[in-house]
């Protein structure tokens, strides 16, 4: 299973789709994907296939910001671990891909329909592999709870997602509209990046990243320790989208520890805290050139 999903995640995140989102932010081929889907977020749920779009259309703003890292070995190794996490999941539907963006700040982010990134920042700042199972995984958790999705649909006060429908459907066969079309659907996206979700969506994303992350054999610490990190960091350059987009730590440590309590203790001492392929990747990540702007 990790295997093939490892295979099915390099395809889709070294192909020449990614050379492309690496030369624009958004391309025609984004918006091919993402206006045929416009108006459905205001339907009660979207149908898997709405959502595929959807996440397509996030996780190619995403990258059109920062390129993916060009370094084969740092992906292989997001890719089998995330896979391994996958099948805690219990989720067997989802099509789950991973990615570090070659990006100085940290941060995580996870797009509709199973995309899940980090930060070759983020990298850099951790210690061990059980954090990083742990952010890992508290991202996968908002694939699965939908919280994007739900995000998009509250954020959408102007209907920019209506109006692209209606736009695409006057002028598909039109260049100029298709840059039309794109345009309020990638600030949507842009927009709710850049405010962030719930702090309820990301309690219950700690919660079960918590949960996903011990299932995996992994300390159940792990998450935790991250967030005492980014509280140690308040204020430090590469932190700051961070803060802005997420609950404070002190607030996030008090939610985890009003459900963990001392009920994990007992997966602590037989868990993996860390081993030496993570240092490999983290040296990687510290060596790594930023890329030219």
């Amino acid at each position: 299973m990790k295997k093939i999903i490892l295979a099915t995640a390099l395809v889709v995140l070294a192909s020449g789709c990614t050379e492309q989102l690496r030369r624009a932010g958004i391309t025609d081929e984004t918006v091919t994907a993402v206006t045929s889907v416009a108006g459905t977020l205001a339907k009660p749920a979207a149908t898997p296939a709405d959502e595929a779009r959807i996440g397509h259309a996030s996780a190619s703003m995403l990258l059109g910001a920062a390129p993916l890292v060009p370094d084969r070995e740092m992906m292989q190794y997001v890719n089998q671990l995330g896979g391994w996490l996958a099948q805690q999941t219990g989720r067997s539907d989802i099509n789950w891909r991973f990615g570090v963006i070659n990006s100085s700040n940290v941060n995580a982010f996870a797009a509709p329909d199973g995309y899940i990134f980090v930060t070759k920042g983020l990298l850099r700042e951790l210690d061990n592999e059980s954090e990083l199972a742990g952010v890992m995984a508290h991202e996968m958790a908002h694939v699965i709870q939908r919280h994007y999705l739900i995000a998009m649909r509250k954020k959408d006060t102007s209907g920019a997602l209506l109006n692209l429908a209606a736009t695409q459907v006057k002028t598909s066969s039109s260049s100029k509209g298709a840059e039309l079309a794109a345009e309020p659907l990638a600030n949507l996206a842009q927009n709710m990046y850049s405010s962030g979700l719930d702090k309820g969506d990301e309690y219950d994303a700690d919660r079960l990243g918590v949960v996903y992350a011990t299932r995996a054999g992994y300390d159940p610490y792990g998450l935790p320790r991250v967030i005492n990190l980014y509280a140690s960091k308040a204020g430090s350059s590469g932190f700051e989208l961070l803060f802005s987009t997420h609950p404070s730590p002190q607030d996030r440590l008090q939610q985890l520890d009003k459900v963990m309590g001392e009920r994990f203790a007992a997966y602590e001492a037989n868990s993996v805290t860390d081993n030496a392929a993570f240092k490999r990747i983290k040296a990687r990540a510290i060596k790594l050139a930023d890329p030219k702007r």
